[in-house]
């Protein structure tokens, strides 16, 4: 097969680009510029797609004797991962933007590029399992090491555009033997540290970014009640669940920490409570893509709401044309807000995604 192998500038792209090429894939290696400040570095283990990233590339690419391009998709980037990013947060919601950069770069906007030149796939260094089900169907599946697994942040793809994807590293025990690997066949990026946080946030600043775009709109934060108790800077700058950065001057009468319990952006302002508060007992999703056929019918499976969050057992079923219904009979999960990714699982296989449109808790209103 003719293969594009996206290549990060980190370790395991490179790795997963130099399986392809063992297992006789015709390979082409190419570097998304995602940055439009071209001036833009890694900081520490921060960040990701800067000018170094795009060298160790390069660099991997030479060492395993493939050809090697770079391809500037910084404003499509901009125009929907980054504009997400923002807009979400203005109305109040959680968005994930690995999910959205997997959505509308990597299965999106490279895939099809690829197709259009003729690739039959594109390879990535994600941790996960690409397959076939005995009905033929497309499966994603967990990786097989769980702390690396990146299935959560691959669900939006769907079952057709995961037909056209590699995933070479779903298979591997641990991280260190990737490492191991690529120190073996000579890359330099062997030792690299992972990145982490937002890429396009490289200092870690979420908060300041936000507030760098959108500017500064204080407002009230109030508890259920609606008794102000503190101010804020920016609504969007809180998330439900949040207990740090609240700045307010006097404690709860129970003595307890109050956390985030809801966003409300066209008052500007944020609700805060006690940690029982935020435990949900349902939820609404929309936007759905199904692995499997869409269960009409209340079906058992395992439901997941962060990137590496603890899945938890629930009741599922479709909704209308692109909708889920999410029921839970137990306390287990809490501070779940409106535009996370929720994942259904069925052991290690993904049966569906959709992006949390509200979320129903104890004692509370139906919060979207």
């Amino acid at each position: 097969m003719r293969v594009l192998a996206a290549l990060s500038g980190g370790v395991d792209s490179a790795v997963a680009a130099a399986r392809a090429v063992d297992a006789g894939h015709d390979v082409v290696g190419v570097h998304m510029a995602l940055s439009r400040n071209r001036a833009q570095l890694r900081t520490g283990s921060r960040g990701c797609c800067s000018i170094e990233d795009a060298g160790d590339a390069r660099r991997a690419a030479d060492v395993l004797g493939i050809p090697y391009y770079v391809w500037d998709l910084s404003e499509r980037f901009e125009d929907t991962v980054i504009a997400d990013f923002l807009s979400e947060y203005e109305a109040g919601r959680t968005p994930n933007p690995c999910v959205r950069c997997n959505e509308h770069i990597k299965f999106d906007a490279l895939l099809d590029k690829a197709l259009a030149l003729g690739f039959d796939a594109v390879c990535t260094g994600h941790y996960a399992r690409a397959g076939l089900a005995e009905d033929g169907l497309p499966v994603l599946r967990r990786s097989a090491d769980l702390a690396k697994d990146q299935s959560y942040v691959l669900a939006v793809m769907g079952p057709e555009r995961l037909a056209r994807a590699m995933f070479p590293l779903g298979d591997v025990p641990s991280k260190d033997e990737v490492r191991a690997e690529a120190a073996a066949r000579g890359l330099s990026v062997s030792a690299k540290p992972d990145s982490y946080d937002i890429c396009f946030v490289a200092d870690g600043d979420t908060q300041g970014f936000l507030r760098d775009r959108l500017g500064s709109r204080p407002g009230e934060i109030v508890d259920a009640g609606g008794e102000v108790l503190g101010e804020h800077d920016g609504a969007y700058g809180f998330t439900v669940g949040q207990r740090k950065g609240l700045r307010l001057g006097r404690p709860a009468p129970d003595g307890k920490p109050r956390y985030v319990l809801e966003i409300e952006p066209v008052r500007n302002r944020v609700v805060v409570g006690s940690a029982d508060d935020l435990t949900v007992h349902a939820l609404d999703g929309q936007d759905a893509v199904w692995f499997a056929p869409a269960p009409e019918d209340w079906t058992d499976c395992l439901l997941q709401v962060r990137a590496h969050g603890d899945p938890v057992p629930v009741r599922a079923r479709a909704v209308g044309e692109d909708g889920l219904r999410v029921e839970i009979d137990h306390d287990r999960l809490s501070g779940v807000a409106p535009g996370q990714s929720a994942v259904l699982y069925r052991g290690d296989r993904v049966l569906g995604q959709a992006t949390v449109a509200a979320a129903v808790r104890a004692g509370r209103a139906r919060i979207a």
